[in-house]
């Protein structure tokens, strides 16, 4: 059956729809067990596209209807306002419209999935924010995006999704000092568990952050990490320590009603 997360800020809104979907309630089998969303994944085709028409009957709208950008892990964000051709998606790790029963969303398994409305201009957005996205600008870019067709930064009201958590993610001293050298208060999202450790990244804190400094009305966390929580979420990383050959990937996603 599929469940959605949905942010408790967000659903009170009228007029809006979303999900941070799961992995429940999906068609696949195997690693990608059960609602694998990921057309880049090795899954049968036909697998995910069934998966994607539940997400899409769950929100509903029909299978056509639920867009998600090829991502790039970049700080580009595109207005949408009607499906595009089927192999034409954009590339792109933010989305959003103005167009009602048109759902937005973006795949991870690990990144951190953000999701934006103005519910007076009705303007939606969402945002996929890997740790490159998240430095680089993805969040403020589709928050641009959606000012660009109405919307009002003073209105905008922003959840975070299910994304790793900081126990869980382990990095290189390269990556720690690319933050340092963008802004040294960047160091507070740096944790070791002990002296002489590697670090660990605080995406969800970092993405919060940014939030934050967005001058938006507010926003929220699920509070969720994909790592640890094997029976709800795929995860790149858990993955790729046990050296599986692939992984799914888990949809989120927002609806004009």
């Amino acid at each position: 059956m599929i469940s959605p997360i949905t942010a408790p800020g967000l659903a009170a809104l009228a007029g809006i729809g979303h999900g941070f979907f799961t992995r429940a309630g999906g068609a696949s089998a195997g690693l990608y067990t059960s609602l694998n969303c990921g057309a880049g994944s090795r899954d049968e085709p036909a697998l995910v596209v069934e998966n994607r028409a539940r997400v899409a009957s769950s929100l509903g709208i029909t299978r056509e209807r639920l867009l998600s950008p090829y991502q790039i892990h970049s700080a580009r964000a595109v207005h949408v306002d009607a499906p595009w051709p089927a192999g034409n998606r954009p590339d792109a790790d933010g989305i959003v419209t103005a167009t009602p029963g048109l759902a937005i969303g973006v795949l991870t398994a690990d990144c951190a999935p953000v999701l934006f409305v103005d519910a007076e201009a009705r303007v939606i957005g969402a945002a996929h924010a890997g740790w490159r996205g998240a430095l680089s600008g993805v969040l403020a870019a589709t928050l641009e995006a959606m000012i660009a067709i109405g919307a009002r930064r003073s209105r905008v009201r922003a959840a975070l999704g299910p994304a790793i958590g900081c126990q869980a993610y382990e990095v290189g001293p390269e990556l720690e000092a690319e933050f340092l050298a963008a802004d040294g208060g960047h160091a507070r999202f740096f944790r070791r568990p002990e002296a002489g450790a590697r670090p660990r990244f605080d995406l969800q804190g970092f993405v919060m952050a940014r939030l934050g400094g967005l001058g938006i009305a507010g926003s929220e966390s699920v509070g969720l990490c994909t790592y640890t929580d094997e029976s709800r979420f795929y995860s790149f990383r858990r993955a790729t320590h046990r050296k599986e050959a692939d992984y799914g990937r888990q949809i989120s996603a927002i609806v004009l009603r």
